[in-house]
């Protein structure tokens, strides 16, 4: 990794997706995350059919070391305050009142550490009528309004990844790092909070503009109709999707490698605008144009008159491509006990040098001796 927070302590408290999602964010750019967790359980994202090394858990949780804790206890408490004596940033996840309750407020913990960055991460912020409520990924995407344009009326269920979670824990390491620059200059700490509606608020600011600016409502296929982006299925059975955006070139591109130059004769589709207004008859027309070949010869004709497009990959395939091999984008790292750990390496590169290298994620536990040996000998010193 490229540790450009070399020498910043960070202590996570943080369960399932928003606050190991932060930890790893600042592990990945080189601070030392110590990941505080339960005794015998961990972090709930660890359980995976009897098991404590879930993909659910790796995915959040490399580039950590983790010590187990309960700070119900008051010899654990200790152990935690000890750590926080010598933290740059604490990290937690909790409902608003459980860090209180367990020892772990912000001004508890300021009372040991006043530099301390204490991020808290909730669902509903830590005051009015929602901010006890329980809130998870989907629940944050439709307060948003966010998660309106995703589903598709005509067969309404939930799509794609955890984005609200991981949002989050982007926008919280964003809050975080704000703090620690500030920091540098002041000496003071900070308190860093977000929650997730706030974050998916503002992840879908695009859509809140369009409303408070122009009145328009968007849904789902908003976006997509005005960018002019399509997917299609090939004849082997593959996907690729298009975005036409409005570039003239890049229309009279595709009309080449469709064998179909007459298309803007057409009234439907002879100007940007009527291709918005009539995109379901140009989806009719790609699409019976598309299945007349394979993926693979549709994206060397594509290529060949520089239409934006791409294979519609498959995790299984999308490390595959000459482009993410070339980016180096597939890391990996064996762990002592767990094996060969493969991840995707971080996006952002320092001065043209790439993040190759990666800690797996701990087992539950795995740095307690190293943790307390470390405590000790700073009590020591």
């Amino acid at each position: 990794m490229i540790e450009v927070l070399k020498g910043v302590r960070v202590l996570e408290q943080g369960t399932f997706i928003t606050g190991p999602a932060c930890g790893m964010l600042l592990g990945d750019l080189g601070a030392d995350v110590i990941k505080v967790e339960q005794p015998g359980t961990g972090d709930p994202f660890r359980a995976f059919k009897g098991g404590l090394y879930s993909p659910h858990f790796q995915t959040y949780n490399r580039n950590k070391r983790s010590i187990t804790l309960n700070p119900k206890l008051a010899e654990d408490r200790e152990r935690l305050y000890g750590l926080v004596k010598t933290a740059d940033v604490y990290i937690q996840n909790f409902r608003p009142g459980v860090a209180e309750q367990l020892g772990v407020g912000e001004e508890q913990l300021r009372a040991l550490n006043p530099r301390l960055i204490y991020c808290s991460i909730s669902g509903f912020g830590a005051t009015g009528p929602s901010a006890n409520r329980p809130s998870y990924d989907t629940v944050a995407q439709a307060a948003s309004g966010y998660l309106k344009l995703l589903v598709n009326p005509a067969n309404p269920r939930v799509v794609g990844p955890a984005i609200a979670d991981a949002v989050t824990g982007f926008y919280a390491a964003y809050g975080v790092l704000g703090a620690l620059f500030e920091r540098s200059r002041t000496g003071k700490g900070r308190k860093v909070e977000v929650s997730m509606l706030e974050a998916m608020t503002h992840w879908n600011l695009d859509a809140f503009t369009h409303y408070y600016s122009a009145g328009e409502v968007m849904g789902p296929f908003s976006r997509p109709r005005v960018s002019q982006s399509y997917v299609m299925e090939c004849k082997d059975g593959k996907w690729l999707a298009l975005h036409m955006s409005s570039p003239e070139k890049f229309w009279q591109g595709l009309a080449n490698a469709i064998e179909r130059p007459a298309i803007f004769q057409d009234p439907r589709f002879a100007t940007r605008e009527a291709r918005i207004d009539n995109q379901e008859a140009m989806i009719e027309v790609l699409a019976a144009r598309f299945a007349t070949r394979s993926r693979t010869e549709w994206c060397n004709r594509l290529l060949a008159e520089d239409v934006p497009h791409a294979p519609m990959y498959g995790t299984d395939e999308a490390l595959q491509d000459p482009q993410a091999q070339h980016l180096q984008l597939l890391v990996s790292a064996r762990h002592a006990t767990m094996g060969e750990f493969r991840t995707v390496r971080p996006p952002v590169s320092f001065d043209g040098e790439r993040s190759l290298s990666v800690v797996p994620p701990p087992t539950l536990g795995e740095h307690n001796g190293e943790i307390d040996s470390m405590l000790a000998a700073g009590s020591a010193a």
